[in-house]
């Protein structure tokens, strides 16, 4: 199945991942706004893009660049719903690195929840859940994830879902290098 030619459905015990909808626009803002997550939010290589959105139009407006972005194949991007209280509670991005770094051919995995979400059972629960669904999904034969070294709960849940510190920089599109990935390789 490739992930552009049918978003997937995901769910598990606790959570729903779907692709993103406009009338998650409200419950993304609450994602997007939140200061206190801001910081746990992977903007590497994101043209400046630190996803802080402070309105319900600039949610919206990100909402449909997300929509422009699938439909041309660049990234695919789901809704995590807490199946507990019916709302979304962050995004999960995906997409395939096309780079000349050892990177080349992995899969990004961005994650990004409400700081009352930035949990290491809530965190392990989402990895668990997607990450098995990747290789599959992008084509990749493995995946990277930003884990910042101040981000302790994300730090024990990737490395409870199989994911170990990378001692490679990630290069940027202008040829900046990026620290703190994590990977996990498919057998």
């Amino acid at each position: 199945m490739n992930i552009y030619e049918a978003c997937p459905v995901l769910e598990s015990e606790n959570f729903l991942f779907r692709q993103v909808k406009e009338e998650d626009c409200d419950d993304l803002l609450k994602v997007y706004s939140d200061k206190y997550a801001l910081p746990f939010f992977n903007s590497d290589n994101c043209d400046g893009d630190n996803f802080y959105y402070a309105t319900g139009e600039r949610m919206a407006e990100a909402i449909a660049f997300w929509h422009l972005s699938y439909k041309n194949g660049w990234f695919a991007r789901l809704s995590i719903v807490d199946k507990g209280k019916s709302n979304v509670i962050g995004t999960i991005e995906l997409c395939l690195r096309v780079s000349e770094d050892v990177f080349d051919h992995m899969g990004i995995l961005r994650i990004d929840v409400r700081s009352d979400y930035e949990k290491e059972d809530v965190l392990y629960e989402i990895a668990a859940l997607i990450t098995p669904h990747l290789s599959e999904l992008l084509g990749c034969s493995g995946i990277i994830t930003k884990v910042p070294i101040y981000a302790v709960e994300r730090t024990k849940a990737f490395q409870k879902a199989g994911f170990v510190k990378s001692e490679h920089l990630l290069t940027g599109k202008t040829g900046y290098a990026y620290d703190g990935y994590w990977t996990a390789v498919f057998l």
